[in-house]
């Protein structure tokens, strides 16, 4: 399930828009509500998901959060920016959760754009029995700062860039054969040739995009050289990139394989990382069986689901990562998957000799060369099979062999004509190239085994049967051999370091469990096989820092190989230093720290030893039953890699290992899967064929070897099988002594186990006990003359492994399967000693497994003596059956059980509650049995159950022989029969108590003293607080104190008084109030009754829950019997060790239920629009109430505020249910959740969860007493019950219980003991013997669960119960909740002037830059009733004048700093749904246009709560009051109520930075409702108190001017240089002219001279 809260966005780019926010996830897209006009709208929209799917699928879905411009009917509106991350990365956070994180958009088609604004969201994955934790309210302060909440996971930077990943695919090789015959004949017939019957392509996800290589046709060894290209954020918040070869198909694409390359193991986020980059490499897909059907079974395992069972294909890829710099102009801007060609890698080494590498084949088509991957070398695989047993019967009697297969070697089955050339390739896949690679390998590996056959399969034998259930081969002396050729790549060098690393971190796992081993069972000194255990943790870093650096010019190396051993090298070295640092802080209190650290190293070097580039494919066995593939294990290659050097070894490299065989696919899963189909011993050896001297070294000794006949010249040919000629004769002895916590297999709930225990060929079974869950067998089983093979010495170290299952038997039918663990035997051999340390052996709890679940412990020992050559003489005796009635089985002998002593078990029966109808019959006269070791004892009748549930008897008590040792208790069983008319009885329900210890009687120490201090120190701290100032009563309620309790009470409230949280000490526990006090279980316990059959994880349908048919309730007692138990004066015999507990007679109670609200994790929606219309129903034995009229409409976080009286008689109506219901118009209502509280164990509980003790005494008031008993009368009682001397007031605000003394403040005048007694109260846990914690005044929050859906909470109810027995006084009215109205108030703004608002517009014939500016404002949420100004036109400067009052009217809360908005949500709504928004002013600036549409010139959005001051002139008014809030002085209008000055508008340029574009001066006053009654204004300049026109120049006489004003613009602006320039020509003309004209007169002057 995943739960996304929307709650609103911010700085959204775009102007003027209408904004809404689209969730998708895979295929499932939900819409918030459109907000109009806002760049950021405030949603509080709540969504769920609900999916059934397995993890893996589940974490590589995307989550994807867009935010649309405008979407409507008819168009699609435009994306603005979106946000995309995995599932599995919200999984891994901490709770499964980001809590009030911001979601950076970007553009995904414009990448150089930049941040398109934030969206702030919840978002959780809550799988299965998760609980939703909801964090601790950070300040709003904290949250408002968007770059230190981003919703990215710790440790990404919060500038993420663009990156292309650019996928490399070369080629494939090794897909499976699609001709089967059948399908290839049709073929043929049609076509008249056969093609191969695949065409392969590539396909690849990755973070919500899809790109595809292309299609190759009719080819088993495709050759693409492509790169697809995907352009995506980095670090990216996908993790993993899904890599598919698939088959094109006309109708339907198949997978062929599947591989996932997960982006953390290729790269490294650290000071010295890497960015992810891979190969060329090869990387191998496993899937289904490569023997092909036209309907494929096992197809989702090709899909990547699941455990591949075969090998299917290896791709040649390589990965690359590139940062992008948005600015550089090549880059493109989309994100669209782009597929190019490319050059196959590293053909440039062209002129080598034929045979080092590169290869030609048939089609003359020249591939890549070798060396890219490193060169290919011959590998060998050896495998002995030693013994097959536990063969499930129901594979019949037929033939059974086994096949071994690596990579495409070895697959006898696909029954392919294989190539008869003279070698004959394992695997049969006989393509040209490969043959050719084999002709064509180096000269050094042609050595003397040329005409080597592969032999992959056993030779086929009918199977013997070992018992009921199983058969077994008959290999006893010949055990046959496989051995395989096949060529490879040569990578030894990663998997060397991945052994070593692994073996490091088994050698630190094995010893962590051996510490937590010694911790669970109390042996003493954990703490020095902890110092060991990082003692050689750190030796183990140091000797891979010698080798890892080996091999370092090996061919083929790539990147990510350099990359990864520097990372190694340094946190193995790390690892290391911080182990030897360690190891000398550890001490005995320290143990447990330091094993959780230690596991934080376990788990990183798990992570280094994962390579990410395979090399040699994992080995495959199969077994096959004539001619059926039936179950297979799957070897990884590395386990059994040989190396030189013993480090480098994998685990079971030469070592005779045990596997189980599974079943392939689904059918592996579930109880289908649990049988073990064969359980096979094998060595295994896998080395270069160079190497293969020593391949057999592992085996155990004694063996000839046998091979196939081929003539004298070739001695090296491996054998076929070995005959042993040593073998060693055991007697293996079986303690079983007990077994606890069974699996359920019976419809009853209980079952009749009995144990089979495996060994070698022998089987054997216990006896069976009936109806138990906790039998105790106490049995040996002898298995004599056992054959084991090899020598002595080695058996003694390395036996092999028991098998012990545990079966239900059934009177009809099989027995069912409940479990399986498995056991080591300690060896003796003939030639040893019988006596300690190691003889006789130790009972030890093993755990039993079912499936992948724990189903319970067994309690055994196991010992294999050798059979010396004086036969069975020298063997320890065996005492014979001592009790005559168990007839010939065998006890545990003396040595190994357990010591006894005496014991005796106090049982208090109280009663039975909500018991179910058995058969269909109610239960009417219950019993109940209590059992333990054999002795038991029977409680009272109950004669009318349905009248009086409680038993009339209360304690009975019963001896029994007890194991010394408590870890060795056996279980307590609880069975409650029905005693049915004529002598039948049924048993109704049963629990099994597994540890008893709790219930030990332990004698307390009476001396205790030395608390007086404390008391003394208390009173001054206390005195201080309460001097400090007196409360203005008036203005507070008791919501005042619910939110100062949770801490939301904002800067208002703080201010009123500095000690409001003393005052107001209501605890809010964030869970129910019954975790927090040990579920009420004080002294009287409750035990479920389970019947039915146990569910098992994979089976859905049956939990634990519905396997519950009742309670049973009361509590034991044991202790030693001894002689001198010390007995009180006032101790009553009948009672036990139970005093002083109440009578179990009904009693009469009046219950009084508060529900305040739904809270922080919201309901789930019931309804189809996202929302719910919940109301409570309250339901206690036959009363039931449903609050239907009072719904809450659309609403996922009610607030309730009521309360519910409800008389109740315990012990009959013990159960208070309290649901919320969704209301419908139509039809019946929807159960949301509901939760359950057992009121019983509260009432008697010695916490005194009756009603909470308040943290002060008051009269009246929100804060008044509601206890009907005073805290004197309180205290009385409690020292009476207790025995206690007190309590004495004394003076001085002094009280005294036993030989504690508290003081009080004694300021207080009036009833002054009552605050005394009440300070005792509150610290009553100080009180030697009797003290506890007494339930303090209290509001629980209780998960809702609904029935359906189990395990996955639906919301969080915060609520609290009083309890009020009627024979008391009757108690006070209940407190008023209701919730508090909303206050009526009315802001009033004036708009005065706005100055320098950016000129938009261009007069056509002046050119004038001008605006006719107007101001629109408007409060959130209230977007319809948005107010303007009027306009004042052609403003040339930017200045307006307004005197222009807008009027908002609105309902607060101001407790919770929200404006209430109720409207109906749609035309066709019901009611009006309620909204709470932040109160936020908005108010912008617009230029206003006649024809087209106003534009948008800037805004600002003041938080009312907390803005910042005006400035007191427009110079003064800067930008920085918006980009720079944190340092600007912020007010508040609710404390101001008035206030003036200039604000800035601004809006985001193309750079997307905020930019200056106007200001504005405003007038903010706001008055209460009452107020804006008394003196009401109207809006604009309107009558009452109207404000004055402003002075705006006149421009009535503009028309007028124009013409002269065009002319002045033309001349002036437009041509001014023209006009200069011909002016100055024309003067030069004229001056000119002049000159020519006056020139002759002049001459003729000059010339007569006159």
């Amino acid at each position: 399930m995943i739960l996304i809260f929307m709650i609103e966005a911010r700085q959204l780019v775009g102007l003027n828009m209408d904004p809404m926010v689209c969730v998708e996830i895979g295929e499932d897209k939900k819409y918030t509500s459109m907000k109009e006009s806002t760049n950021c709208p405030y949603y509080n929209e709540y969504f769920v998901f609900d999916f059934h799917v397995p993890p893996d699928v589940m974490f590589d879905k995307i989550l994807k959060l867009s935010v649309i411009h405008s979407k409507n009917l008819l168009r699609s509106g435009t994306l603005v920016g979106s946000f995309k991350l995995d599932v599995g990365t919200i999984y891994s956070q901490p709770e499964h959760q980001f809590y009030h994180k911001w979601a950076l958009l970007s553009d995904p088609d414009d990448i150089s754009a930049g941040c398109k604004g934030y969206v702030k969201c919840d978002v959780a994955v809550v799988a299965k029995g998760d609980t939703i934790k909801t964090p601790h309210k950070a300040n709003e302060s904290d949250e408002d700062d968007i770059e230190g909440n981003l919703l990215l996971p710790e440790g990404v930077p919060a500038e993420r860039q663009w990156a292309r990943y650019y996928l490399k695919i070369y080629r494939a090789e090794g897909l499976p054969r699609m001709n089967t015959s059948i399908m290839a004949n049709v073929k043929k017939a049609f076509i008249g040739e056969n093609k191969d019957l695949v065409d392969p392509y590539v396909q690849v996800q990755f973070a919500g995009q899809k790109g595809k290589s292309s299609v190759q046709k009719s080819c088993y060894e495709p050759i693409w050289n492509e790169q697809l290209v995907f352009t995506e954020m980095f670090p990216p918040l996908c993790r993993r990139m899904k890599i598919q070869i698939r088959d094109s198909d006309k109708v339907n694409d198949v997978a062929i394989g599947t591989h996932f390359l997960d982006l953390r193991n290729i790269s490294n986020d650290g000071d010295k990382g890497f960015l992810p980059t891979l190969g060329p490499a090869w990387v191998n897909m496993y899937g289904s069986t490569r023997t092909y059907t036209l309907m494929d079974e096992y197809q989702e395992l090709n899909e990547g689901l699941g455990e591949g069972v075969s090998f299917r294909a290896r791709l040649l890829i390589s990965l690359g990562v590139e940062i992008l710099d948005p600015s550089s102009p090549d880059i493109t801007n989309s994100t669209e998957v782009q597929l190019e060609g490319l050059s196959p890698p590293l053909v440039k080494q062209t002129h080598r000799p034929q045979q080092n590498g590169r290869k030609v084949n048939n089609t003359g088509r020249v591939l890549a060369d070798t060396t890219a991957t490193g060169k290919v070398e011959e590998f060998f695989l050896f495998g002995s099979f030693l013994e097959a047993t536990m063969i499930d019967r129901k594979i019949g009697d037929k033939p059974i062999n086994f096949e071994v297969t690596i990579g495409y070697y070895g697959n006898e089955i696909d029954g392919l004509a294989r190539p008869k050339t003279k070698r004959k390739k394992g695997g049969g896949d006989g393509d040209e190239e490969e043959t050719d690679l084999i002709h064509n390998s180096s000269e050094e590996e042609m050595d003397d085994d040329e005409d080597l056959t592969s032999v992959a399969t056993t030779p086929p034998m009918k199977p013997v049967i070992t018992d009921r259930n199983y058969f077994h081969l008959p290999y006893f002396e010949r055990k046959p051999c496989i051995y395989i050729k096949s060529w490879w790549q040569d990578q030894r060098r990663r998997l060397y370091n991945a052994n070593i690393i692994d073996n490091i971190a088994d050698k630190l796992e094995d010893g962590l469990n051996d510490v937590q081993e010694i911790i669970k069972t109390e042996k003493t000194y954990p703490e020095r096989r902890l110092r060991g255990v990082l003692e050689e943790l750190s030796q183990g870093c140091s000797q891979f820092l010698s080798l890892a650096n080996k091999d370092q010019n090996q061919s083929g190396r790539t990147k990510l190989d350099r990359e990864r051993l520097k990372l190694c090298m340094s946190e193995v070295e790390n690892i290391g230093q911080q182990a030897k640092a360690m190891r000398s802080q550890v001490k005995k209190s320290t143990v447990r720290d330091k094993i959780k650290l230690a596991h934080n190293f376990l788990t990183k070097l798990r992570f280094l030893a994962d390579e990410p580039q395979h090399s040699v494919p994992d080995v495959f066995i199969w077994m096959i039953g004539n001619g059926k593939r039936i179950a297979y294990a799957r070897v990884p290659s590395k386990d059994i890699l040989y190396s030189s050097t013993e480090e480098e070894t994998g685990k079971d490299c030469g070592k005779v290992k045990t596997i189980f065989l599974r079943i392939p696919g689904k059918k592996g899963f579930g109880p289908a899967g649990w049988t073990v189909q064969s359980k096979i011993e094998i060595y295994l050896w896998l080395g270069l064929n160079r190497q293969r001297k020593d391949y057999l070294s592992g085996l155990p000794n004694g063996f000839e070897e046998n091979k196939l006949s081929k003539g004298p010249g070739l001695p090296c040919s491996p054998p076929i099988s070995l005959t042993y000629m040593m073998k060693q004769i055991f007697q293996l002895r079986v303690h079983m002594y007990q077994a606890r916590s069974l699996f359920a297999a019976d419809s009853t709930g209980l079952s009749d186990p009995f144990a089979r225990v495996f060994y070698s060929t022998q089987s054997q079974v216990t006896e069976i006990l009936a109806e138990t869950l906790c039998p105790t067998w106490d049995q040996l089983l002898v298995f004599e003359n056992v054959e084991l093979f090899g020598e002595a010495t080695e058996l003694r170290d390395d036996p092999p492994i028991i098998v012990i299952e545990i079966y239900d038997q059934d009177t009809v039918g099989k027995a069912d399967f409940m479990g399986r663990t498995f056991a080591k035997p300690v060896v003796k051999m003939a030639d040893e000693h019988y006596g300690p340390p190691r003889f006789p052996p130790q009972l030890e709890y093993y755990q039993i497994y079912r499936g992948n679940c724990s189903a319970g412990e067994m309690l055994a020992a196991f010992e294999l003596l050798q059979i010396g050559p004086n036969g069975k003489a020298d063997l320890p005796p065996i005492d014979g059956p001592t009790d005559m009635d168990r007839g010939p089985i065998l006890p545990v002998p003396l040595g190994i059980r357990p010591v006894l002593s005496k014991y005796r078990i106090e049982v208090l029966f109280w009663g039975l509650r909500d018991l179910k109808r058995v058969n269909l019959a109610q239960v009417d006269r219950p019993r109940v049995d209590i059992e333990c070791a054999g002795k038991g004892i029977q409680s009272a009748l109950i004669p009318n159950y349905k009248k009086n549930p409680n038993f009339s008897t209360l304690v009975k008590w019963f001896e029994v022989d007890l194991p010394e040792n408590e870890l060795l208790h056996p279980p307590l069983n609880i069975r409650v029969v029905d005693c049915r008319a004529f002598g039948r009885y049924t048993l109704v329900g049963s629990n099994a108590v597994t540890s008893l210890r709790k219930f030990i009687y332990r004698a307390t120490d009476k001396q205790d003293d030395d608390k007086d201090g404390k008391g003394k120190k208390r009173k001054r701290k206390k005195g201080d607080e309460i001097e400090e100032e007196e409360l203005d009563e008036s203005m507070l309620d008791w919501w005042s104190k619910y939110f100062a309790s949770i801490e939301t009470l904002t800067e208002v409230k703080k201010e009123i008084n500095a000690s409001i949280i003393f005052v107001f000490s209501n605890k809010v526990y964030p869970k129910e109030l019954e975790s927090e006090f040990d579920n009420f279980e004080d002294w009287l316990h409750s035990f479920n009754l389970f019947r039915g059959k146990g569910g098992d994880d994979d089976d859905q349908n049956v939990t634990d829950e519905d396997r519950i048919v009742g309670k049973f309730k009361g509590s034991m007692c044991m202790y030693k019997v001894s002689d001198d138990m010390s007995r009180d004066m006032s101790f009553d015999s009948n009672m036990g060790m139970f005093q002083n507990i109440p009578h179990n007679d009904p009693i009469n109670v009046l219950v009084r239920i508060y529900v305040i609200r739904v809270r922080a994790t919201d309901l789930h929606p019931a309804d189809i629009n996202g929302k719910a219309d919940p109301y409570i129903a309250i339901r206690l034995g036959k009363t039931e109430i449903k609050d239907k009229e009072n719904y809450i409409s659309k609403q996922l976080n009610p607030l309730f505020g009521k309360s519910f009286d409800v008389e109740a008689t315990f012990p009959m109506d013990s159960t208070l249910t309290v649901s919320i219901y969704d209301w419908d118009l139509v039809g019946t209502d929807d159960l949301i959740g509901e939760t359950k509280i057992d009121l019983e164990n509260r009432f008697y509980s010695k916490h005194r969860a009756t009603c909470g003790i308040t943290s002060n005494y008051a009269i009246h008031g929100y804060n008044v007493w509601r206890d009907p008993m005073k805290p004197t009368q309180i205290l009385a009682k409690l020292c009476k019950d207790g025995k206690l001397d007190g309590p004495h007031y004394g003076p001085e605000g002094r009280v005294k219980v036993e030989n504690r003394v508290f003081m009080a403040p004694t300021e207080i005048e009036d009833e002054n003991d009552e605050h005394l007694a009440l300070t005792v109260l509150k610290h009553w846990e100080e009180i030697p013997r009797v003290g506890c914690k007494l339930v303090p005044e209290h509001v629980e929050t209780r998960p809702l669960l609904h029935p359906d859906k189990p395990g996955i909470e639906q919301g969080r109810i915060e609520m609290w119960v009083d309890l009020f027995p009627k024979d008391m006084t009757a108690p006070g009215p209940a407190l008023d909740i209701a919730p508090r109205k909303p206050k009526k108030f009315e802001l009033r703004v004036i708009v005065w002037n706005t100055d320098e608002v950016v000129l938009e517009d261009d007069d056509i014939f002046t050119g004038e830059k001008s605006s006719d500016i107007f101001v629109r404002g408007w409060l959130k949420g209230q977007q319809e009733d948005k107010q303007d100004t009027d306009v004042h036109y052609h403003s040339i400067t930017g200045e307006g004048n307004f005197n222009w009052r807008f009027v908002y009217p609105f309902d607060y809360l101001m407790a919770e700093e929200k404006i209430v908005i109720s409207k109906k949500e749609s035309m066709f709504a019901w009611d009006e749904t309620e909204y709470k928004i932040p109160a936020r002013l908005n108010l912008q600036v617009w230029d206003a246009d006649h024809f087209s549409a106003d534009d948008f010139l800037g805004a600002i959005e003041l938080d009312l709560n907390r803005f910042p001051r005006g400035a007191k002139t427009a110079k003064q008014c800067t930008i920085e009051m918006v980009t720079n809030e944190g340092e600007m002085p912020m007010v508040s209008i609710f404390k101001q109520k008035r206030i003036k000055g200039w604000w800035p508008f601004v809006a985001r340029n193309e750079e997307d930075e905020f930019e200056l574009t106007g200001k504005v001066e405003a007038e903010l006053h706001l008055l209460t409702g009452e107020e804006a009654e008394r003196s009401p204004v109207g809006e604009g300049r309107n009558e009452p108190e109207p404000l004055e026109k402003p002075n705006r120049p006149d421009i009535a006489l503009l028309w007028f001017l124009i013409p002269f004003k065009a002319a002045k613009h033309l001349v002036c602006d437009q041509y001014r240089w023209l006009t200069i320039k011909i002016l100055s020509v024309l003067m030069l003309l004229a001056i000119l002219g002049l000159f020519l004209y006056n020139m002759p007169g002049y001459m003729v002057k000059k010339m007569l001279g006159a």
